[in-house]
């Protein structure tokens, strides 16, 4: 049975989630979820898909997901087809994994995810960047970024010599971030700089990437 994920390619947690879809190769269907209609805070969705109201949710059988990074675990642990993206046959390998899913999720994501929201979400919607916001949120991603260049210098990736989840999981706010004057933070460091350029060369990544357009 394919999986089923609720929500919509532009968004930046659904496309996490077919990121690790297409990399373990499996099946899957895509649901879409109307969230100018608000469809997402509909009753039968909070009961059924996700109770904040977010997306994107996923369905496997009798099994109902939310929350990208809890997804994207699942179906790297669930499918040995494709990228093993979780290193679960290598203890040592693994905990390195844990640790720079960590990293992004509590110490990468707050800069950049405020970042992408105020030059590329914001404006969409007519608003006016705030310029005090962005130039906060940029030192403190600097900072991140200048430690993950100097660990890029010594592995591939930042869980090692071996592309994991851990990679995986910048994927999209960093793709819409590329897209703004920005982008220098990653330019502006050899080692970053080519790990994303080999993240962005992955098929999978590709796949995901083609339905990330706000027009």
């Amino acid at each position: 049975m394919a999986l089923k994920v609720y929500g919509i390619p532009m968004s930046t947690c659904t496309a996490r989630v077919l990121s690790s879809i297409y990399e373990k190769e499996a099946d899957f269907q895509i649901v879409p979820v109307n969230l100018q209609a608000g469809e997402h805070k509909q009753p039968s969705y909070l009961a059924t898909k996700n109770p904040f109201g977010q997306i994107p949710a996923l369905e496997d059988g009798d099994l109902t997901l939310s929350e990208s990074r809890a997804i994207t675990k699942y179906v790297a642990t669930k499918y040995d087809k494709g990228t093993d993206l979780l290193r679960l046959g290598n203890l040592k390998e693994s905990a390195m994994v844990g640790v720079w899913l960590e990293v992004e999720a509590q110490t990468y994501n707050p800069p950049i995810s405020v970042i992408v929201y105020q030059l590329v979400i914001l404006p969409k919607f007519g608003g006016t960047p705030k310029e005090e916001v962005i130039k906060t949120n940029e030192e403190k991603l600097a900072k991140v970024l200048d430690v993950y260049e100097e660990r890029l210098s010594k592995s591939k990736y930042l869980a090692g010599d071996f592309y994991s989840l851990a990679d995986l999981h910048h994927v999209p706010y960093t793709y819409y971030m590329m897209k703004t004057p920005k982008a220098s933070l990653i330019n502006s460091r050899p080692h970053v700089k080519a790990w994303w350029e080999d993240i962005m060369s992955r098929p999978a990544i590709k796949k995901a990437t083609e339905g990330m357009t706000l027009a």
